[in-house]
């Protein structure tokens, strides 16, 4: 029996797309039939690539792996991902059923990072609206067994929320200069869930440096000579923009392509309207690679990430993760492959 494809040809040709069609990636192909579902009532799942080898994720109001949406349940979960797409362990390191420690404060995350082997967190306060209250940073120097949170915070009168760091390789290895770099929503709304006209910062901070906030550079557009960086808040400009909105973001580089991979939503919130977009540099020029209303017949996912660990050796192959509300409620793991010009 032949394995069903959904194939994401041209879609970036809609009229609504931000950006003209990527001359680098075709289009997309989703191996639906193959969809890994697991951790049900547990969502977000954010991933990073340590250099110990293994992924780290992050969910929000469940059990985590082997969970339950009521048994383990915690308001926020870390766990370490074991092994190669196609035959992985997820262990829950931090709350969740059977955890290694127990989880310590609560919250929710869209950004985790591992620089060499230390782990970064952005923590907002809760569910829903509130989370765009304020975002504050969280290290870990045990692979996630316990957490350390910063005496600071970006805050809704900052006009940021809900970050998200840019992936590389393992421990960051890649990223360009000595930086991590990260994005977030422009926040214009703090009782909306969808940012619209949408608009995202750009920042980055030194890798050895993350936790000083003194230390972070904005993006404040580009030159002749390239990005201007400029340590006040005020100086900064939006990097992406879509007028149809934006929301939570991934962002992560393919060493293959040689492209950063954008996602997020748009025009509305939890119906599953994927935007991927991809760029040469963290900065742009964006062009759009897929623009999707209820993409792969779903209509409540609300956030997609690539693992770069999973980007598979051919440089065409990929494992996405992804998330949403009811039966999109868990971890959501499918292949792929690009479709290269």
């Amino acid at each position: 029996m032949s394995i069903p494809l959904l194939i994401g040809f041209m879609l970036c040709l809609q009229a609504s797309a931000p950006y003209p069609p990527s001359d680098v990636i075709a289009g997309v192909e989703f191996d639906f039939a193959l969809l890994d579902e697991r951790a049900p009532g547990s969502d977000n799942w954010p991933c990073t690539w340590s250099t110990d080898g293994h992924l780290y994720t992050t969910w929000g109001d469940g059990g985590g792996f082997g969970g339950t949406n009521s048994e383990g349940r915690v308001s926020l979960g870390v766990a370490r991902v074991e092994g190669p797409a196609d035959h992985y362990t997820g262990i829950n390191v931090w709350g969740g059923v059977e955890a290694e420690s127990r989880a310590t404060f609560g919250g929710k995350s869209y950004g985790i990072l591992a620089v060499g082997s230390t782990l970064y967190l952005w923590v907002s306060p809760g569910s829903g609206l509130e989370n765009n209250r304020e975002a504050r940073l969280a290290m870990s120097r045990d692979g996630g067994r316990s957490w350390e949170l910063a005496d600071w915070a970006f805050t809704a009168d900052q006009q940021v929320a809900l970050p998200a760091f840019c992936q590389f390789g393992p421990g960051n290895t890649g990223a360009p200069g000595e930086y991590a770099y990260l994005y977030a929503p422009k926040l214009l709304d703090a009782q909306g869930d969808l940012q619209r006209p949408g608009e995202v910062w750009l920042m980055r901070v030194p890798r050895d440096r993350v936790m000083d906030r003194s230390a972070y550079e904005f993006y404040g557009g580009s030159g002749a000579d390239g990005p201007n960086w400029s340590g006040e808040i005020e100086a900064r400009q939006p990097v992406f923009q879509d007028p149809e909105g934006v929301r939570l973001l991934s962002v992560s580089y393919h060493p293959g392509l040689e492209r950063y991979l954008l996602c997020t939503e748009h025009t509305e919130s939890h119906r599953s309207n994927l935007g991927v977009f991809d760029a040469p540099s963290p900065w742009g020029p964006w062009t759009t690679v897929l623009y999707e209303e209820r993409w792969g017949g779903y209509d409540t996912a609300f956030y997609w990430n690539f693992p770069t660990k999973w980007f598979e050796a051919d440089g065409l192959g990929f494992t996405l993760v992804f998330t949403g509300t009811r039966t999109l409620d868990a971890w959501n793991a499918v292949p792929g492959r690009f479709i290269l010009r």
